[in-house]
């Protein structure tokens, strides 16, 4: 089975991982993680393969932009507004993007090298997934019994403290494995916000942070990339895009009347599998 997945068409596996990013980026469960395994089982393993993991991401967000395409407007034509209410709300959420953005941001640019060359594994992914879960489930746990009414239920209603202490919680997503959108909604629901506040942030705070993500690492490794390459980002930037679009428009309802729990036991089945399989040899896990 691994020796068939290995051997499909290069732009085969690209549509694969542009699926699985789509899918995966605004869901508490990884799409770093996902793609480092899923890039491991089809053989798409390298330094390259590292670049086009994180530039597909554009994709993703990409679908965002389309999505909330009217709020995004509505945002833009507010800080060129004349004085008022309409131009504090707009400056208010663009400062708040631009705050929670700069912990990862600093962060990343620190320690990326070093987070790459030993955390862009399977094992070490697997065990950010089992860990990522129990703090999921041990947050849902203490919401339901503490009964406690959010904070905060909008976004508009964010002050730059709260920006900044869900900018920290993303932070934590610099671990692969961990989720960028699951380490901001559950930090968010840690610091007042509703679960709809909190998902709804992450998506308009994962637009500069992957878009910086994707600009930054593309150029810095383009010595590798060659125009035949192109191909290659491009299939998988537009399979990201189209699964990412019916992510969020999914995920946007399932957050109004469900909670994270089984995003939680499924991260944890998939770390033990991964794990299972990693030391009986079962699966010979590339790094």
């Amino acid at each position: 089975m691994l020796e068939v997945l290995a051997a499909l068409p290069l732009l085969v596996k690209a549509a694969i991982l542009g699926v699985v990013e789509g899918l995966t980026e605004f869901l508490p469960i990884s799409s770093t993680g996902h793609l480092i395994l899923a890039s491991s089982l089809l053989g798409f393993s390298g330094e390259k393969e590292k670049i086009f993991s994180i530039a597909i991401q554009t994709g993703a967000i990409f679908a965002v932009i389309w999505y909330f395409r009217a709020r995004i407007a509505s945002v833009t034509r507010g800080l060129f507004a004349r004085p008022g209410a309409q131009r504090r709300m707009a400056w208010r959420f663009a400062r708040n993007i631009l705050i929670a953005f700069l912990p990862a941001a600093v962060l990343g640019l620190a320690f990326a090298s070093r987070i790459k060359a030993y955390l862009f594994s399977p094992v070490p992914v697997a065990i950010a997934f089992i860990v990522g879960a129990l703090v999921i489930l041990w947050v849902e746990r203490s919401t339901r019994r503490a009964g406690a009414v959010p904070r905060i239920r909008s976004v508009d209603d964010l002050q730059a403290a709260d920006a900044l202490k869900l900018g920290f919680a993303q932070a934590f997503a610099l671990i692969p494995g961990t989720s960028r959108s699951g380490a901001t909604i559950i930090g968010g629901m840690i610091f007042g916000l509703s679960r709809q506040a909190a998902t709804e942030f992450s998506f308009f705070l994962a637009i500069p942070t992957l878009i910086g993500a994707g600009v930054y690492d593309t150029w810095k490794y383009r010595a590798l990339l060659g125009a035949d390459d192109l191909w290659l980002f491009g299939v998988g930037t537009a399979f990201a895009f189209f699964s990412a679009l019916a992510c969020v428009h999914w995920l946007i309802r399932y957050v109004a009347t469900h909670d994270f729990v089984p995003f939680a036991w499924y991260r944890i089945a998939f770390g033990v599998v991964v794990l299972g399989t990693a030391w009986s040899g079962l699966v010979v896990w590339a790094a």
